[in-house]
């Protein structure tokens, strides 16, 4: 991906080298979040559940200022992106989110964020919510190698703002809410393959508008939604797969949107919620 010596964003909080503060107590929903993501993705959330980051400031490393700026074209991409689609295919304006970049903990409205947490969207803010340390988890834990992998990763979280800016997240969450654990992970599922396909458009848009996409790029993010699917993650820590538990997508599900998304460039072509097969 040619990102370097562009524009970057100016919807970027810098939260890094701040402490995590006092360690906000977990709720029990929340515990288990942490336990599932730490044990998929091999991380050691004991500090979490033992109350937070201790004080103090964190280092921040030139491969940290590196992955910001990255962090912040991307940004920059998606907000010329999507203010373009929001204009040619429903007439409406673009609003973008802020991305708050932290290293270790940080807290949201959403509860707090961490690396077992890994990068999320938070509707209660309108924030995505970002440790750069996460882009090392991607590549060394889980095989998704390339910037482009990284950059699909945060074009997913800005999808969640799409969705949230349509009003899709909100009703999706509230049905949710009112459903049984089953139905409410396979709505999950459906919201998350959406992000995916919204991820794909970006990508497309990107290509076209700005050029910087390179050979092998989009082969980078397709390898990353394969290895964030469900059941990799399950098999990778030593489980079964069990749809019903799943809460994103398989790995096939989630590549295929994604090129859905690339290949349409269309909203209205990822409506996971009414598609015949997800």
């Amino acid at each position: 991906m040619d990102w370097r010596g562009r524009r970057g964003s100016r919807n970027i909080e810098d939260r890094r080298g701040r402490s995590g503060g006092g360690g906000a107590a977990i709720g029990g929903g929340g515990v288990i979040i942490v336990l599932l993501l730490g044990y998929f993705l091999g991380i050691d959330v004991t500090p979490l559940l033992n109350g937070g980051m201790q004080s103090g400031t964190t280092e921040i490393t030139q491969a940290d200022e590196e992955a910001a700026q990255f962090v912040s074209v991307t940004l920059a991409d998606t907000e010329e992106v999507w203010a373009g689609v929001f204009r040619d295919q429903l007439g409406e304006s673009y609003t973008p989110a802020t991305l708050v970049l932290y290293k270790g903990v940080t807290q949201s409205p959403c509860g707090g964020a961490s690396g077992a947490t890994g990068p999320f969207y938070c509707p209660g803010d309108n924030k995505v919510y970002l440790d750069t340390d996460f882009f090392v988890t991607l590549e060394r834990r889980l095989g998704a190698q390339g910037d482009f992998a990284a950059a699909y990763v945060v074009a997913h979280e800005i999808g969640h703002h799409v969705q949230d800016e349509l009003g899709i997240l909100d009703r999706a969450n509230q049905i949710r809410q009112r459903s049984s654990e089953a139905d409410s992970n396979a709505i999950s599922v459906m919201i998350e393959l959406q992000a995916d396909c919204l991820s794909g458009i970006w990508a497309r848009h990107a290509e076209a508008q700005f050029g910087s996409i390179e050979p092998g790029d989009l082969q980078e993010a397709v390898n990353a939604a394969r290895q964030i699917g469900d059941d990799t993650l399950q098999r990778n820590a030593g489980q079964r797969p069990m749809p019903h538990t799943f809460t994103h997508g398989t790995s096939e599900q989630r590549a295929r949107w994604f090129e859905n998304g690339y290949r349409t460039g269309q909203i209205a072509q990822c409506d996971t919620f009414r598609a015949e097969r997800l």
